[in-house]
Parts: structure tokens; C-alpha cells; sequence
């Protein structure tokens, strides 16, 4: 076997024994073929047998991505691809031993996420239009956002029977195609009931029939780059920071929610986050406020 067509059985492996999403097979596919395409050029050969999968070669592509002027985090991100590529060979019995294992990354600089104020978001929730369909369309989208805290992914993938009002729950579908409960207040469910009302009318104009909850003007299921570019004709008219993105609300949900005191492992479910450490860097957000408003609050500060 070469490793090319060892790639092709990780790939339909990932997708359909790991429920991996498109987007990430997509990734894998990526990263894992510039990988094979360094090695095949380096040497000098049409294809990649597993002898020639060897540290050495890893290692020099890493090197390459780095004289290339490639990102810490794409470099991280290539090296995890190539890891996990040599895990499954191993298990395959391609390979003895996963070449890959002893690499190491490069340090990652640490990036606090970028979140808005309790002020900000209020002013941002009430930035669509209450005057027409499409603003109240926005403004349910903006509040499950915030309410709940789920990836836009997850918002635009949400049909009918995946919302209980009365209940102000969700089910949503994240990462590796798991499921979980999402949750909904008030205001959020009452966003919603609103636009329900627009939306039965707009598939009645466009004579369409469709489960999914946020729609266009034609009656399909919006897409992840159409939330995108709704928001930021928001954020424009409501004049504020354009660096937000539909991911702000995650990152302004957890920040919030730790500030009032919420419990970290709660936190963690609601954001479907595997690991602990993941929603732990919200605590750094929050700590550095609170040191910030120490230095320019304490007398002796």
C-alpha cells in the first residue's frame, strides 16, 4: 500500500466509522495531501511508500511550513493531522511505529478570546429591525446565539423538532456529529415564537417545505457565511467592534456566565466542550478583569 492510498481509507475512516464532519475530513484531506506532496518531491518519487514515512521527512516538512512563513497554529495543525495519520496506520499495520509521535509542536501564543460587554450585547440584540420579517428573523438567530451559547454551525442546523419552547431547551448537533441539550431564556424563546409566526408566512410565499428552522428569502436553510454577513451589517449599524463574529457570542456567553458565578463543569456541557481545559480559558478572560479593575480600584494597587 502507499501511504496516497492510505490516505483515501483514513479519509472514508474519518467520515464514516468517526462521524467526523465534511468540514474536518475536508482539513485532514488538506493538510495530510501537502504532507504527502512535500515527501514525494523530496524524494524525488511518484508516490509515498511507508518506508519512506520516516521522522527525518516529517521533520523537514515541519521546517519547510515554518520557512514558508506558515502560522503557529496551521504548522499545529498539520503536525496533529500527520500524528493522527500515523496512529491509524499503526493500528492498520502499515506502520511499526507512528514516526510522527516524538514531534513536537511549536508553543502556541496565547490568545484570549475576543468577547463583548453585557452593554454591547444588549445593543447588539436589538440592532435588527423589529419592522419586518428579516429583522425579526435576525434578532431570534442573535438571541439563541447569545442565550445558548452554540456554535452558528449548530444554530443553522437546527430544524423544528430540535426547539422546545415551552420547555426552553434545544437539541443541537456539535462537533463529531454529538448531540446535546442546549438551553433557551425567555427572551430567546420568545425571539423565536416571533419569527416561527414570519417564517410559516415566508414558506407560504416561496411555496417551499423544509424542517430547518433560520431561512433565507427563498425559503432554503441559511448558511454559516450568510449568518456572517448579516451580523456584521449589525455590527455596523450598531457600531460596533466589526472583529465580532458569530463564535463572539460563544466566547461572551461563557465569559458572562463565569463572571455571574456559574459553575465551570456546568459551563463546559453547555459549550460541548470535550475537554475541561478548553472552557478553562475563559477563566483567564474573566481573572484578567478582574485584575484590571484591582489595579484601578485598590489604593495600594
Amino acid at each position: 500500500m502507499t501511504l496516497e492510498e492510505g490516505l483515501a481509507e483514513f479519509l472514508t475512516h474519518l467520515g464514516l466509522e468517526k462521524n467526523s464532519s465534511d468540514k474536518t475530513v475536508k482539513a485532514y484531506r488538506e493538510d495530510l495531501t501537502q504532507a504527502l506532496g512535500f515527501a514525494r518531491e523530496r524524494l524525488k518519487k511518484s508516490s509515498v511508500a511507508p518506508a519512506d514515512w520516516t521522522t527525518r521527512v516529517l521533520r523537514a516538512f515541519v521546517s519547510w511550513l515554518h520557512e514558508q512563513g506558515y502560522a503557529k497554529s496551521t504548522v499545529a495543525r498539520r503536525l496533529a493531522a500527520v500524528r493522527s495519520f500515523g496512529k491509524y496506520l499503526c493500528r492498520q499495520g502499515v506502520l511499526e511505529t507512528n514516526p510522527a509521535a516524538g514531534l513536537r509542536g511549536p508553543r502556541q501564543d496565547k490568545k484570549l478570546p475576543h468577547f463583548l460587554t453585557l452593554a454591547d450585547v444588549q445593543k447588539l440584540l436589538v440592532a435588527p429591525p423589529d419592522t419586518d420579517w428579516a429583522g425579526r428573523r435576525d434578532r431570534a438567530m442573535l438571541e439563541t446565539l447569545y442565550a445558548s451559547g452554540i456554535r452558528v454551525s449548530e444554530l443553522v442546523g437546527l430544524d423544528l423538532l430540535s426547539i422546545d419552547l415551552n420547555d426552553g431547551v434545544m437539541t443541537v448537533r456539535g462537533k463529531g456529529k454529538k448531540e446535546r441539550l442546549a438551553l433557551l431564556g425567555p427572551d430567546a424563546s420568545k425571539a423565536i415564537s416571533r419569527w416561527l409566526e414570519d417564517r410559516k408566512a415566508l414558506l407560504e410565499r416561496t411555496a417551499q417545505d423544509t424542517v430547518a428552522v433560520s431561512l433565507n428569502n427563498k425559503g432554503g436553510r441559511l448558511t454559516t457565511r450568510s449568518v456572517g454577513r448579516l451580523l456584521a451589517n449589525h455590527l455596523k449599524a450598531a457600531g460596533l467592534d466589526p472583529r465580532t463574529s458569530p463564535h463572539t457570542f460563544r466566547h461572551s456567553f461563557a465569559t458572562h456566565m463565569l463572571d455571574a458565578g456559574a459553575d465551570i463543569r456546568g459551563v463546559q456541557e453547555l459549550l460541548g466542550h470535550k475537554s475541561l481545559a478548553t472552557t478553562q480559558v475563559y477563566t483567564h478572560v474573566t481573572t484578567q478583569r478582574l485584575q484590571k479593575s484591582y489595579q484601578k480600584a485598590h489604593p495600594r494597587a
